[in-house]
């Protein structure tokens, strides 16, 4: 698993120059040109040329750079996929993955050596077959496991609530498939924007099940995702004294210690490895 943050991986809609050129300037690990929800039909082409050009001015840093494309039902993946497969950009984000012979049809008109694909997970056919998506992933160059939490709970017809609890076990089956192929899972949008608690909590809660970061719908919400899924100052103090620990002299051939009254096994010298990085 990659050490690069995905805190927050922002949508922008591609058809918006003024939301692009936006994007070089924000504090988000992840920028998505969106060329799917976000623009309208008779929109959907000048939206793609938009994209090709952004990518070709570059200035987004460090930020990774993915684009969003149409479906694979829809009359414009092909048009997408042809446009964007050689730009450079660091991932193509698929919408209603659900199953493993979409995932070869993307990886076939991407190329080989294309870029990689991000699914969204966002039907109930997808969460059935998580565990092959996560077997097929090395084979079709699947690097993140996306959770579409709007259109899960609209296909589920399930009611709700802040805890989205009807939700978790689908998420959490997310987080295992990305974590059984040693790939990056992101949590669902929140569209709470008038509610900032409730949105903090949304972050704290992906952050407990497992998720590396949060889409996100607004620029307002960038602060409280890097927050809520880059390791508190408690952690880092954590995994300091453990890395620490494991370098004395001491205790360089052990495979268990003793700290703080804890019992510190090499899982979590990897573990506090991995936070530091990030």
């Amino acid at each position: 698993m990659t050490t690069r943050r995905r805190r927050s991986a922002l949508y922008m809609p591609a058809s918006n120059a003024r939301a692009i050129a936006k994007a070089r300037t924000l504090d988000c690990d992840v920028v998505i040109l969106d060329l799917e929800d976000a623009v309208a039909p008779d929109e959907k082409a000048a939206a793609r040329d938009r994209v090709i050009e952004a990518v070709r001015e570059g200035g987004f840093g460090e930020r990774e750079l993915v684009v969003r494309v149409n479906g694979l039902d829809t009359p414009w993946y092909t048009d997408d996929i042809a446009a964007i497969r050689a730009t450079g950009i660091d991932a193509v984000l698929v919408p209603k993955v659900s199953s493993v012979a979409d995932l070869l049809t993307v990886r076939a008109s991407l190329g080989k050596d294309g870029p990689p694909i991000w699914a969204m997970i966002e039907t109930c056919a997808a969460i059935l077959a998580l565990p092959a998506l996560s077997a097929a992933a090395a084979e079709t160059r699947l690097t993140a496991l996306v959770a579409g939490t709007n259109d899960l709970a609209k296909e589920m017809r399930c009611r709700l609530g802040a805890d989205r609890m009807p939700l978790i076990p689908a998420l959490t089956a997310t987080i295992m498939a990305a974590r059984a192929a040693g790939i990056v899972a992101l949590d669902g949008v929140c569209n709470a924007l008038d509610d900032p608690p409730r949105f903090t909590a949304e972050c704290a809660q992906g952050a407990m099940l497992g998720f590396d970061g949060k889409t996100l719908i607004h620029p307002s919400q960038i602060d409280a995702a890097n927050a809520g899924f880059g390791p508190s100052e408690e952690e880092l103090a954590w995994a300091r004294k453990v890395v620490a620990a494991f370098a004395q002299p001491e205790n360089a051939d052990k495979g268990a210690i003793r700290l703080d009254g804890q019992m510190v096994e090499r899982l979590h010298l990897a573990e506090a490895e991995a936070t530091l990085a990030r």
